[in-house]
């Protein structure tokens, strides 16, 4: 019998008698606490390094656009590469790679020619009135996009200026001077030639151009029906609608840059 209050005590057969063997669990000693504390710490580490996105590849659409290296472990015995310029970096592989094609409010095209280089003065067809002399440009993207039906092509010249100060400063003498720059036709087509000074509108190639400025960078996006036709009925807007897109996707790489 036991008052209220007290527990009825354990027999005394069992009162020292042992746990099982099976039933004890592992001593907690100090160090086994530092060593899951240590543990927990390496697992969150691991994960965020993983996770962690990698600044300017934000652009929906178009992949890695940053210009710093992928960073990853280093390997024992090989030195690290070191990172590229702006300049080594500004291919249109990297800004605008092959299999990557155009896709945007239902207009669709693919990169059917490439190329860039460090003298600007490249890029201008109508070297008696070169538009970008003394306009400071460091280097040029040329990409040419065709419709997947094949009837537009756009070429887009993408101009490198040492900061956006240069860049607007250029932009009207590249806008008023565009029609003297080179029209990227797609690989294994004859270049376009540069319009006689003395041919008529009415004999020249229907066109559309927009210059635009993005960051640093001058954008000039021209478009023209793959057969060079000199009239259009005024409700045909397959140029504007070409040049718009193409402008629109040229610029996107360079506005966090």
């Amino acid at each position: 019998m036991t008052t209220q209050g007290e527990s009825t005590p354990p027999p005394a057969a069992h009162q020292h008698q042992p746990a099982p063997a099976h039933s004890r669990g592992p001593r907690v000693t100090p160090r086994r606490i530092l060593l899951w504390v240590v543990l927990a710490g390496l697992a969150a580490s691991g994960s965020w390094v993983v996770t962690r996105p990698n600044p300017g590849d934000l652009v929906p659409g178009l992949g890695p656009t940053s210009t710093r290296p992928s960073s990853g472990p280093p390997v024992p015995g090989v030195l690290p590469a070191p990172p590229q310029t702006e300049a080594q970096s500004f291919t249109a592989e990297r800004y605008f790679p092959a299999p990557r094609g155009l896709d945007l409010d239902g207009y669709k095209a693919r990169r059917s020619n490439a190329g860039q280089g460090a003298d600007c003065a490249d890029t201008v067809q109508d070297k008696a009135h070169d538009p970008l002399r003394d306009t400071g440009c460091q280097g040029y993207l040329l990409v040419a996009f065709t419709r997947l039906d094949q009837q537009v092509t756009s070429s887009v010249t993408v101009l490198r200026y040492a900061d956006e100060a240069s860049a607007r400063k250029a932009e009207a003498a590249v806008r008023e001077g565009a029609a003297a720059l080179l029209f990227l036709p797609p690989e294994g087509t004859a270049p376009a030639t540069a319009p006689s000074p003395s041919a008529s509108a009415a004999k020249q190639p229907v066109t559309t151009r927009k210059v635009a400025v993005v960051g640093h960078y001058l954008t000039v996006t021209v478009s023209r029906f793959a057969d060079q036709r000199t009239t259009v009925p005024e409700t045909d807007h397959a140029l504007d609608e070409a040049t718009r897109n193409v402008s629109y996707t040229a610029g996107l790489p360079f506005v966090w840059m």
